[in-house]
C-alpha cells in the first residue's frame, strides 16, 4: 500500500501545456526590450523552471543594458492574450485528476509562476475549482525553487507531511525543490515544449533525482502513489 496521502503538481508544463507559449512570448519581449537576443531554444535549454525574475537579471547582466520597467507585467498582459484563445490542458490530466480523485488522494499547485498568472490559468483550463485553496505561488514564499520552500507551503495547506507528498515536476530545479522538501519527485517530459529534446530532457531530470519520469500523464498515478518504476 502507498504512503503517498497527497500530489503536488509544478502547473506549466505538467498540467497545462503553456511553456511553449510562455517561451515565444518571453523571447518576443526580451527583444523588444532591448534586451538582445535570447531565442526560444536558449530560454527552453538553460531557463526552464526558472522565474521571470531571475531570467530578467540575467539579460540585464548579459546586455548591458538597464531593468526595463513593468516588463514582468507586460509580459504576463501579452501572455494571457495567448492563454486565453491557445491554453490547453496537457493531454491525460482530466483522467490523472480523476484517479487521484478516486484514491482520495489530496492534490496541491507549487508554480514558480505569479499569483496573477496562477489564477488566470487555472481559469482558462477550468481547474480553478479543483485547486480552490491549494493552488500556491512563489510569490508566496521567500525562495523559489529549488529551494523548499514552495514545497513545504503546498505540504502545510494540504496538512499532509512533506515524506508522504509526491511531486509531479518537468524541470531540473523543481526536482531538487522536492528533494530538498523530503518529497518524492517524478519527472514528467509530456509537454509539447519538449518536442524534439524529451530523451536530454529526461536525464536532466534524472540527474537531478527524479525518482521515474513518464511521458504520459494518464499513467503518471502509478509512479506518483506507487513507486512504480
Amino acid at each position: 500500500m502507498s504512503d503517498i496521502e497527497a500530489v503536488i503538481f509544478d502547473l506549466d508544463g505538467c498540467l497545462v501545456d503553456s511553456e511553449v507559449h510562455s517561451l515565444e512570448v518571453l523571447a518576443a519581449e526580451l527583444a523588444d526590450a532591448g534586451m538582445g537576443e535570447m531565442t526560444v531554444q536558449l530560454l527552453r535549454e538553460r531557463f526552464l523552471g526558472v522565474s521571470i525574475a531571475a531570467i530578467i537579471d540575467h539579460a540585464v547582466q548579459r546586455s548591458g543594458q538597464p531593468r526595463p520597467d513593468g516588463f514582468a507585467e507586460r509580459f504576463e498582459d501579452r501572455l494571457f492574450q495567448r492563454f486565453r484563445s491557445r491554453l490547453r490542458l496537457i493531454e491525460g490530466v482530466p483522467e490523472l485528476l480523476e484517479t487521484l480523485r478516486a484514491r482520495g488522494i489530496a492534490t496541491a499547485i507549487a508554480t514558480g509562476s505569479s499569483v496573477r498568472r496562477l489564477a488566470v490559468t487555472l481559469d482558462c483550463v477550468g481547474l480553478t475549482d479543483d485547486f480552490k485553496g491549494t493552488g500556491f505561488s512563489a510569490d508566496q514564499v521567500a525562495r523559489g525553487k529549488p529551494a523548499p520552500d514552495l514545497f513545504l507551503l503546498a505540504a502545510n495547506g494540504l496538512g499532509v507531511a512533506p515524506y508522504r507528498c509526491a511531486v509531479m515536476e518537468d524541470s531540473p530545479l523543481g526536482v531538487a525543490g522536492a528533494i530538498s522538501a523530503g518529497m518524492r519527485p517524478v519527472g514528467f517530459v509530456g509537454g509539447s515544449h519538449l518536442d524534439g529534446m524529451r530523451d536530454t530532457h529526461a536525464a536532466r531530470l534524472r540527474d537531478a533525482g527524479a525518482f521515474t519520469i513518464r511521458d504520459d500523464a494518464a499513467k503518471m498515478a502509478d509512479a506518483l502513489l506507487d513507486g512504480a518504476m
